[in-house]
């Protein structure tokens, strides 16, 4: 018996909305990751991109534990020199909390075409309406 390779026009993909109120963003950022790989599915092959659509609502009730609003931060560089830039995670939840989510996920997917191209899959919103119902998301808890 030979080992199944999914091939790239023989995927199913399905949408899912995940409420985020409540949760803690680690341990959302894996679950949401976990489907954009498409990890979930006994199909899933490693080199072929398998995974999901994936809704995010509710971004601004998420929650970081410990002391991690004060003391972490989030840096980019503006290619410019000596201009590296640092936003503190408590402003940073508070004015953009669909980007900190965003960046915990990318941070847990490959760096090459698969990743990239799973990222696209991943709609974060603010509040709790989204603009996905068309695509009849299935809701997890």
């Amino acid at each position: 018996m030979s080992t199944f390779m999914a091939k790239a026009g023989e995927v199913e993909r399905k949408w899912y909305v995940i409420d985020a109120s409540g949760k803690t963003l680690g341990r959302l950022a894996v679950q949401v990751a976990d489907l954009l790989r498409g990890k979930n599915k006994p199909t899933f092959t490693p080199h072929v991109d398998c995974g999901d659509y994936v809704v995010v609502v509710n971004a601004e009730k998420m929650v970081l534990t410990g002391k991690k609003l004060e003391q972490k931060y989030y840096y980019h560089h503006t290619g410019y020199i000596g201009h590296m830039k640092s936003v503190r995670y408590d402003n940073l939840m508070a004015n953009r909390p669909e980007m900190a989510l965003e960046l915990a996920v990318k941070g847990m997917i490959p760096a090459n075409t698969i990743g990239r191209k799973a990222m696209t899959r991943l709609h974060v919103y603010k509040g709790a309406e989204h603009k996905h119902q068309a695509q009849q998301p299935i809701v997890l808890e």
